[in-house]
């Protein structure tokens, strides 16, 4: 066990596995890509860095991908994955966190000919509940490290993680001018985006509902995915998906929200434009009965996938357990 202090905070953190070399996979030293943190704090020695939990998993996730070649393309049919071996995980106080040690990564395409998609599937292994989870990324697509991450941290829980290609290999890149942006949104056709979601859901169904293995599907999206959410969950009316969480989700159309019949978790700051709490709130009232809205002080759009100090740090942490417990409660203990 580690501590690190954040913020004028005591964290604790649990390392799991490894000894003086550090971890390795396939012979490949994983503990390597903390060596290249500030200050020079090898993993090995298991001396805690103050660096913001989230940042520390993105730059290993990289790693690993880098080291173990997850990104390489395997069919489903191949039914070929990589083990990813978990560096560490915060250890709330009270909470009995479930040790994330194995997380399958496999690549691979849904549907046929050129209806197909490209989709990133997370599955536990150890502790794997037999729940399916779609999530639906923001703008920066399904091969982004923080959207990645995050879909990565929920299969840690025991799901499995399906993150579609929404953006058919035309995601929005940082390094584009913002005064672009609703020229190349307009590019993303809302009905081929939305099929795209609905061959994701039948691949899903086939494959956790349909076999018997889980009763009800869940959904999670992120600023545009988050959008996204409130239409599935309007349409689908219960029948694939027994719960939805969507995070400061953009260009939602409050008039639909009232078709939903699933308990849905909001998540968003108060200074968020893009995501009005008024809108949420409003958004909240029509669906009615298990809908529930939660929005931080003084944080804005992206801080729960992408925070940028270690004040989001904590609130991004604060989010995510309340999004375990939400997922837990809805897809677990009442599946």
């Amino acid at each position: 066990m580690g501590l690190a202090s954040v913020g004028g905070r005591e964290r604790r953190y649990l390392f799991l596995a490894g000894d003086r070399d550090g971890f390795s996979l396939n012979g490949n030293p994983l503990g390597l890509c903390f060596n290249e943190l500030p200050h020079q704090q090898p993993f090995a020695s298991q001396r805690p860095t103050s660096l913001p939990i989230s940042l520390l998993l993105s730059i290993c996730f990289i790693y690993v991908q880098r080291k173990c070649n997850l990104n390489l393309r395997r069919s489903i049919t191949e039914n070929i994955a990589r083990k990813v071996s978990c560096s560490l995980l915060k250890v709330e106080d009270g909470i009995d966190d479930e040790a994330c040690e194995l997380v399958k990564g496999i690549e691979l395409s849904i549907g046929e000919g050129a209806d197909s998609i490209d989709a990133y599937l997370f599955k536990a292994v150890k502790n794997n509940n037999g729940t399916g989870i779609l999530l639906l990324s923001d703008v920066f697509g399904f091969e982004d490290s923080s959207t990645r991450e995050f879909a990565y941290r929920v299969a840690c829980n025991g799901y499995n993680v399906l993150v579609p290609d929404l953006f058919r290999g035309d995601p929005w890149a940082k390094d584009r001018p913002k005064t672009m942006f609703e020229q190349w949104i307009a590019k993303q056709d809302t009905q081929r985006v939305a099929k795209d979601i609905a061959t994701s859901t039948k691949w899903m169904v086939d494959e956790f509902v349909a076999a018997g293995i889980s009763k009800k599907l869940g959904i999670i999206g992120f600023c545009f995915g988050g959008g996204r959410v409130i239409e599935v969950l309007a349409q689908d009316q219960g029948a694939s998906f027994g719960i939805g969480a969507s995070f400061y989700g953009t260009r939602m159309d409050p008039s639909i929200a009232s078709k939903i019949n699933v308990p849905v978790l909001f998540i968003s700051g108060d200074t968020d434009p893009l995501c009005p709490v008024s809108v949420l709130k409003d958004v909240e009232k029509r669906v009615g009965k298990g809908a529930r809205v939660v929005h931080f002080r003084e944080r804005g759009h992206g801080f729960a996938h992408r925070p940028q100090s270690p004040e989001e740090d904590g609130d991004a942490e604060q989010a995510f357990n309340i999004l375990r417990n939400f997922l837990h409660d809805g897809l677990v203990v009442n599946n």
